[in-house]
């Protein structure tokens, strides 16, 4: 593509925003021409993220002042119930990213049963759910992209090949995950106080987080079936990264070493999602700063049981990775434009 794309983040001043300016100022193809944070507005992103200096950015300002006749593209990094109203307000012509909540549930009931109410329910059926790797047909059609949560995301990439094979069985799904503190957002809450949180694992939402109705809804389209799983996350004292394990109920016949066949075969022709080499098991630090994702399989020592482990980053594949690989798709531009960053390590 000769002419570059003109892109909007809306929400720059969130880690989500903060990360995909990142991405993009690697990204060929994109020109970032606006840059909106309501309450930074008038000031330099620098103010805001001063690692992102120095690289001729436009300063925040309101939604209100873009000129969004002239932008071709528009990633929405706003928190749930903000979103849906902002993205409704946009021209036609803009395809929209969004890395909120406000579109990823497909039921209307469901959605205001975790969220309230829903500020935009006419653009919930031409929402795309953007899980790239599972929807890419339906991605590249799309004009509005609902991006995954982090969580979701991780579990996700883990299960869905195997309920949709038929390896697993739908019943009893435990997972169980560990995010870094960004996930929590940049708001001040105690809970991510660095006395609080620095030398301690913390469970929080027990059996009321609002990424599980999100598991459910797309495990219950692999397997066929409705789906309700044990979901308990956990914040761990680190910036990013993600790590989640699941336990599963092997289909009579299966082994883990099955499991492990089918999601090799399932992803071998994916540039993101790879299996723990041999000896290894997926660890946050081998996925950090990137766009990967890595899986492991185990045998557990109950018989009939297996345990699937997946690793990325929160705010890369978690979020801001997976919404420029979405970008990619939507414009048919190749999928990993801007996102060949290898993982930090150590």
């Amino acid at each position: 593509m000769s002419e570059k794309l003109r892109v909007a983040v809306i929400g720059a001043s969130g880690y989500t925003g903060a990360d995909l300016i990142r991405l993009a100022l690697c990204h060929p193809s994109i020109e970032i021409v606006a840059l909106t944070g309501n309450s930074h507005a008038g000031q330099p992103i620098a103010s805001v993220y001063p690692h992102l200096s120095h690289h001729g950015l436009p300063d925040l300002v309101e939604n209100a002042a873009v000129d969004w006749s002239q932008i071709d593209a528009a990633f929405c990094g706003l928190p749930h119930a903000t979103s849906a109203d902002v993205i409704a307000a946009l021209p036609s012509h803009i395809k929209v990213i969004d890395m909120s909540a406000d579109f990823r549930l497909r039921d209307l009931d469901t959605y205001q049963r975790w969220y309230g109410e829903h500020r935009a329910p006419a653009l919930l059926p031409k929402a795309v759910y953007g899980l790239t790797e599972h929807y890419r047909d339906a991605i590249s059609n799309a004009s509005l992209v609902a991006c995954p949560g982090c969580y979701p995301t991780a579990a996700l990439m883990a299960l869905i090949p195997l309920l949709r094979g038929g390896q697993l069985r739908s019943e009893d799904i435990i997972i169980d995950a560990k995010s870094g503190l960004t996930g929590a957002g940049r708001s001040l809450k105690q809970m991510t106080l660095g006395a609080e949180a620095g030398e301690g694992l913390a469970p929080y939402a027990v059996g009321s987080h609002r990424h599980a109705p999100e598991i459910e809804q797309e495990l219950s389209v692999a397997s066929g079936a409705n789906v309700t799983v044990n979901f308990t996350p956990h914040l761990i004292p680190m910036s990013r990264g993600e790590l989640v394990t699941c336990y599963a109920k092997l289909a009579d016949g299966v082994s883990a070493e099955d499991c492990d066949a089918a999601l090799r075969a399932r992803y071998a022709q994916e540039n993101f999602v790879f299996m723990a080499p041999e000896g290894s098991l997926p660890q946050t630090q081998f996925v950090r700063g990137s766009n990967r994702v890595m899986l492991g399989v185990r045998p557990d020592r109950i018989p009939g049981r297996v345990i699937v482990i997946a690793a990325l980053d929160n705010l890369v594949k978690g979020s801001a990775g997976q919404a420029l690989q979405n970008f990619n798709v939507m414009f048919g531009l190749p999928e990993d434009a801007g996102l060949s960053q290898v993982a930090l390590f150590p």
